[in-house]
């Protein structure tokens, strides 16, 4: 098939979820009519009238005039059916994260779409193959990976599956660009470049609460270092429910030490911001997190029935293990081919996860350490917590050399 066979002109996204209405807006406000289909009619009527209402607010600021308010609302249109995508060029689900559910709707599309239309999935962890492998036409399908929220964050992870054909990908990342977006290419993977890493920095962070460290403290030293949030005060924002709801639903991981606070917050109603409390207290109508003592000693308790023997963590050591644990995942990206490049690694970290912009991502600024003291703390690290610390073939290869990320 011919490289213009992809060119994207028509659109349409699946989901009127948070991430479905902002991705909606990312494409209207490219100059791209889209349709737009939830299986729920009135919650889409709800998502149509909150993209009107987003608009209505960005003329009250002056960010756009009105009648380029009225040319996007104008592009969106609600669908009925899937018999109604039959023409367009892209379709981006964006349901949330079940695999099941994901390559049921990836096959009703495969079945009804013109054969050269891209199917894209916004899954921020699950396997692009596994949802690929349902539909007749693979080298069609990608990851659209969009941070929340999509109309403003500026980062979008492509992501490469197994048969993902060039030109496709070459199609996507134009539209990136149309939609101003900073677009870095993964493979595929859990969790992808970006979630992949915070996975094992959050592990670290929820290790620290229960060793003797408290959430503000961990945030404060995140925050200190330019961080726009520490792992604490993002969670609230994001809804510490989310995870306890997902480990519910699948079994996985319920158990872990790790996420014991987690869940003792959620099962007594503190979800984040959205219900005033969660690991910080907020007042009505306020985004402040303040210090909650009530968390202090919840973490306390846990920690201790749990069997630790907290000790003061201060905020070097907090720095040190979050840091470190994002660099040695992204090593091991590298090495996997999972990320092109470090320079990839460090743009999506400062454009989707508020990594300090005067520090140059996580992998610029091992460099600036040094891989050689990077790998001796590692290995320091490993002796004193574990093998999970083991550093990375490629750290140890580059240190050896005397090279940094930048030349591998």
């Amino acid at each position: 098939m011919s490289q213009t066979a992809f060119d994207i002109q028509r659109a349409a996204v699946i989901g009127a979820g948070t991430m479905g209405r902002g991705i909606v807006m990312c494409l209207a406000n490219a100059g791209l009519p889209v349709l737009w289909l939830d299986n729920n009619p009135q919650m889409l009527q709800q998502a149509l009238a909150a993209v009107a209402d987003t608009y209505a607010h960005n003329v009250r600021q002056g960010r756009i005039d009105q009648a380029e308010a009225d040319a996007r609302v104008a592009r969106i249109k609600p669908a009925a059916d899937y018999p109604q995508l039959a023409d367009v060029d892209l379709v981006i689900e964006a349901v949330y994260e079940n695999l099941e559910l994901k390559q049921q709707i990836f096959r009703q599309l495969d079945a009804t779409l013109k054969p050269e239309a891209i199917l894209a999935s916004n899954t921020s962890a699950l396997d692009i193959d596994a949802i690929a492998a349902v539909t007749q036409r693979a080298p069609q399908v990608l990851g659209l990976h969009f941070f929340s929220p999509a109309h403003i964050m500026k980062l979008l992870e492509v992501v490469r599956a197994a048969k993902t054909a060039p030109a496709v990908l070459d199609a996507a990342l134009a539209l990136g660009q149309r939609m101003g977006k900073v677009s870095v290419v993964a493979g595929n993977c859990f969790g992808f470049i970006g979630n992949r890493m915070l996975n094992t920095y959050v592990l670290e962070a929820r290790k620290m609460l229960l060793e003797g460290a408290f959430p503000y403290q961990v945030d404060g030293a995140l925050q200190g270092f330019g961080f726009a949030m520490g792992p604490f005060r993002m969670y609230d924002v994001v809804g510490i429910d989310l995870g306890w709801r997902a480990r519910q639903l699948d079994g996985v991981g319920q158990d872990a030490p790790e996420v014991q606070i987690d869940n003792r917050l959620c099962e007594s109603g503190r979800f984040g911001q959205k219900s005033g409390d969660g690991y910080y207290h907020y007042e009505p109508g306020s985004r402040q997190a303040e210090h909650d003592l009530q968390v202090d000693a919840l973490v306390l308790q846990v920690s201790e029935e749990l069997g630790y023997r907290r000790r003061d963590i201060g905020p070097e050591e907090i720095l040190e293990r979050c840091l470190l644990a994002l660099v040695n995942e992204g090593a091991k990206i590298l090495q996997e081919g999972i990320a092109q490049s470090a320079a990839d690694i460090d743009r999506v970290y400062l454009n989707g996860y508020g990594f300090p912009k005067d520090q140059g991502g996580p992998m610029s600024w091992a460099d600036v350490q040094g891989l050689e003291q990077v790998r001796q703390r590692l290995q320091h690290l490993q002796a004193e917590h574990g093998a999970h610390w083991r550093p990375a073939q490629l750290i140890e290869e580059l240190a050896a050399a005397g090279k940094g990320f930048a030349q591998a």
